[in-house]
């Protein structure tokens, strides 16, 4: 399967000279295709920095990021949307769902943003709600939906465009523990049979019994 992801040497600094904030110092990462991989760490650990550069949304200050032997940080931006468009789920902390549209509507407008045209949308949107197990509630909107369905319609909608890589930035921390290890359940699951590659940050311990490997961020390292 070889790997999903290889970061070598990436550093992030934030402003410049004597304000400069170093968010990630030096960070190496790999991740096999297929697993399902856990960044823990405190508040201003980094976590999210990275989640952002290895989604290509930011760009290392130093270093190299390579996604499934693309190395994406010699990518022009135009590149790096499209990689992100074709290949890559993004699934955030808050479920950003567009409230007046059904869960279903919500799957196939980030399927249009990604440039699917309108009959091949629907049928995506339906697949991905049922493997996330929402098959009898895709037609209910947002506020009809408990956190965990919206955080599941959500889930749908970064996997829908048939992507190799999923990142999630905590996504269970609005949930209580039950319906957070039911969504990294999930992604076990969406791992093992759909080949999906999964990067997701926490800081709940419950969560590390459930992945393949957990990498603990500190300070912007590695430790």
């Amino acid at each position: 399967m070889g790997d999903m992801i290889r970061a070598r040497g990436v550093t992030r600094v934030f402003g410049r000279g004597g304000s400069a904030v170093h968010a990630l110092r030096g960070v190496d990462l790999t991740v096999p295709a297929g697993k399902l991989v856990a960044l823990r760490g405190r508040s201003g650990s980094g976590k999210t920095t990275l989640i952002n550069l290895l989604g290509t949304l930011d760009r290392p200050t130093d270093g190299m990021i390579e996604l499934d032997g693309v190395d994406t940080t010699r990518l022009t931006d135009r590149q790096r949307d499209e990689l992100r468009r074709t290949r890559i789920g993004l699934i955030f902390q808050s479920y950003a769902l567009v409230p007046y549209m059904s869960g279903l509507e919500n799957v196939e407008f980030g399927l249009r943003l990604s440039g699917v045209t309108p009959s091949a949308s629907r049928d995506l949107a339906e697949k991905a709600l049922s493997l996330v197990g929402l098959k009898k509630r895709m037609h209910h909107r947002p506020f009809e939906l408990s956190g965990g369905e919206q955080q599941r319609v959500a889930v749908a909608r970064a996997i829908a465009h048939r992507p190799k890589l999923v990142l999630a930035d905590e996504p269970t921390a609005e949930l209580d523990s039950r319906t957070g290890l039911s969504i990294v359940g999930l992604f076990r699951e969406l791992v093992e049979n759909e080949g999906l590659s999964i990067v997701m940050t926490t800081h709940d311990p419950a969560m590390m019994e459930i992945v393949d490997h957990v990498y603990a961020l500190e300070d912007g390292v590695i430790v």
